[in-house]
């Protein structure tokens, strides 16, 4: 399992988020509050609040895919 916050500022960056998490074959999950969507659905991503970071879980260990991820990983 991999998790990280991440932050996602707009319409194009929420693209290209989903854009790279879509080629991955495992579970990615985002939370926010009480609400949890797929990482892999622009309109899931969209009813969540963006103005701060989510939380994402990932089925993975997967290296490439932390690489993959991250440019949206929040800043600490």
């Amino acid at each position: 399992m991999y998790s990280e916050n991440v932050l996602l500022s707009g319409v194009s960056e929420v693209k290209k988020f989903v854009d790279v998490v879509s080629k991955f074959d495992f579970n990615i999950e985002l939370v926010s509050g009480k609400y949890v969507v797929d990482a892999k659905s622009i309109m899931g991503i969209f009813s969540l609040d963006l103005e701060k970071p989510v939380h994402m879980n990932a089925d993975t260990d997967d290296e490439g895919f932390k690489a993959a991820v991250a440019p949206f990983i929040a800043s600490k």
